[in-house]
């Protein structure tokens, strides 16, 4: 079984393209998911606010992902630190699932950061979604209720999409203008022959 990574930065339609290959009957661990509910954990919850103190936490002691974003989207150390935290349960909980999907031909994990945290060098493919900024920049403001500012703040934390196309082993544009569900169906044909010669 093949393991094929799908990562893009915010806002490029990692999700959508992950729904695609979905529909197509191909596995998919949405490891931003997986993270989210990571913050449900207590052990979990204790260590963020050990970490980045109780503001980042509502009345009930739960995490409130606005709060935050904003502080560690405001400190690459404290992103860093988050992520050293959340990583490796995600790690666990992918190696897993993939336990049982060994009969599948490949099988994607999506991720926003697997180009920054090394995952793309345990991938046997990379696909990256790229879209233009100002697109990502409106798609991101339409959906979350943050700010610009917020928002390009935490664009600047993600590394240049051409860094990550040079990682990549498949480029799928997201620019409304290329449509995407023939790129996809391209890609996981080849995928398909692939995992055959793997």
């Amino acid at each position: 079984m093949m393991k094929a990574g799908l990562t893009g930065n915010i806002g490029s339609g990692k999700s959508t393209a992950a729904r695609i290959f979905s529909v197509l009957g191909v596995p998919v661990f949405y490891a931003d998911q997986q993270a989210k509910q990571l913050y449900q954990d207590p052990e979990v919850i204790r260590e963020v606010v050990s970490l980045f103190g109780g503001d980042v936490t509502d009345a009930n002691g739960h995490v409130v992902f606005k709060h935050l974003a904003k502080v560690v989207f405001s400190d690459p150390e404290k992103l860093r630190q988050l992520n050293a935290l959340i990583h490796p349960r995600v790690r666990e909980k992918y190696y897993s699932w993939l336990e049982l999907h060994q009969e599948q031909p490949y099988t994607i994990q999506e991720a926003a950061i697997m180009v920054e945290s090394g995952l793309y060098k345990q991938m046997d493919a990379v696909v990256v979604i790229t879209a233009p900024e100002y697109q990502r920049l409106q798609r991101i403001l339409g959906r979350d209720g943050t700010t610009e500012e917020e928002v390009k703040k935490r664009m600047s934390q993600q590394l240049p999409e051409e860094k990550l196309v040079e990682m990549a082993d498949f480029v799928v544009k997201n620019d409304e203008q290329s449509l995407l569900i023939p790129q996809i169906l391209d890609i996981h044909k080849r995928l398909i022959k692939q995992s055959a010669e793997f």
